[in-house]
């Protein structure tokens, strides 16, 4: 974890001290580079992502503990990336079209294996709350035989995920994998994570039966996920389908996704929900209790995208025109308050990630009680609300019309989350 934290936690810190230049640049240049900074965010994804496939191959085939602590190493790895990328959500069509591939969360984790008691066995809005497709080769679902004998990307892609209609119903992504690595994280708002045994893959000491259908499922899903990234890579290429339709919805697209995830994403239905109902099964990565890094990045994604600069994984930094250049070109003023918000609110989530590592997870700090756990969020959650005024203040600055934010009833009406 240390090594983790030089090489990804304070690499981006070193952020925060860049200064974006005014210059003269035009809205082309901006839109131009805003799509490199996409490509750039989305090969490195696939390439941890790649990295994370050869560590499951190895892991399957010696299912072992210290392959599974490889393998859970290896998903975290691929998160840096990934998460710094979803500020393209939102305003860009093709990425919200394809997103929920990838990342799609909460999920209802009996859909996919066993689960513990107290999960329960039905519910309402899902009848493929325990459907439990490693441990079954058919189910009934609203009447329906399901065919799931064949563990394969039709399956999964085509099949399962969101089976019904019902968003719940998690088959494929970053958080499927998550869970076939971890289990279930049982412990509430104690410590802990999940703990999935490494002979829940051995099918010669199988510890709960089904480990070769569990094994086929992590195989297929991680591969889904290689062709997924692999796709949405290709689309950010210089002839790439959301590179010319960024460059055509101009500026207001890289201000909508900023806004978006800055308020009603991660401040709102990631962060104030859970606090609200001190319910650690709101939190993103639940789990891995990997939710602060994933909270951490995508702040530093909506940063990256405002000062036109990006640090890759190999330890380049990408740099170019940049949305704060034209800011600052129409409002000084606009712009330096924009970039004191950002920077911030990486503070804020710094804190949150020191807080992680030192003294207790995500989601025991937003337990019932923990005041200063409970603190420390709502003040990230603050900076990111601060942030979005900065971010409305900025699209004035430029003249552009108002666009409309993502929202959250738990930040909008909070009233209405308990009812």
């Amino acid at each position: 974890m240390k090594k983790f934290l030089k090489n990804f936690f304070w690499g981006g810190i070193v952020l925060l001290f860049a200064q974006s230049a005014i210059a003269e640049v035009s809205e082309s240049d901006v839109l131009s580079h805003y799509a490199d900074i996409a490509h750039a965010k989305y090969q490195d994804s696939l390439s941890t992502a790649l990295d994370l496939q050869n560590a499951v191959i190895t892991f399957i085939e010696t299912p072992n503990e210290d392959n599974l602590i490889a393998a859970r190493e290896a998903w975290v790895t691929a998160r840096v990336p990934y998460q710094q990328s979803e500020v393209y959500r939102f305003g860009n069509v093709i990425v919200d079209d394809w997103e929920g591939k990838v990342n799609a969360w909460p999920l209802d984790e009996g859909l996919i294996d066993y689960v513990d008691a107290g999960y329960g066995v039905d519910s309402e809005e899902n009848p493929a709350y325990t459907a439990n497709v490693v441990a079954n080769a058919s189910f009934v679902y609203s009447g329906s035989t399901i065919n799931a004998a064949e563990i394969s990307m039709e399956l999964l892609a085509n099949t399962l995920h969101e089976l019904g209609g019902v968003e719940a119903n998690v088959a494929t992504g970053y958080h499927a994998i998550e869970f076939l690595l971890w289990g279930q994280d049982l412990n509430g708002t104690g410590p802990g994570a999940g703990a999935r045994p490494a002979s829940d893959y051995d099918v010669a000491n199988c510890s709960v039966g089904n480990c070769e259908r569990r094994a086929s499922y992590l195989r297929v899903v991680t591969d889904l996920l290689i062709d997924d990234l692999t796709w949405i890579v290709a689309q950010w290429a210089l002839e790439g389908e959301a590179r010319q339709q960024a460059m055509e919805g101009g500026l207001s697209v890289i201000f909508t996704g900023m806004g978006s995830l800055s308020y009603g994403e991660l401040a709102g239905e990631r962060m104030q929900l859970g606090l609200l109902l001190n319910d650690p099964e709101e939190e993103h990565d639940c789990f891995s209790d990997n939710t602060h890094f994933s909270h951490y990045y995508d702040a530093l994604g909506i940063r990256n995208v405002y000062l036109g600069e990006y640090k890759r994984l190999d330890g380049s930094v990408l740099s170019g025109p940049s949305l704060s250049s034209l800011v600052a070109s129409a409002s000084p003023e606009a712009d330096m308050t924009l970039r004191k918000q950002l920077d911030a609110t990486i503070e804020n989530m710094g804190a949150l990630v020191v807080r992680a590592t030192d003294v207790e997870r995500y989601d025991q700090m937003i337990g019932e009680g923990n005041m200063d756990g409970n603190s420390t969020v709502q003040d990230a959650i603050d900076a990111l609300k601060n942030q979005t005024s900065a971010i409305e203040s900025a699209v004035a600055a430029l003249g552009l019309d108002l666009m409309e934010f993502e929202g959250s009833d738990s930040l909008d009406d909070p009233e209405a989350v308990f009812q």
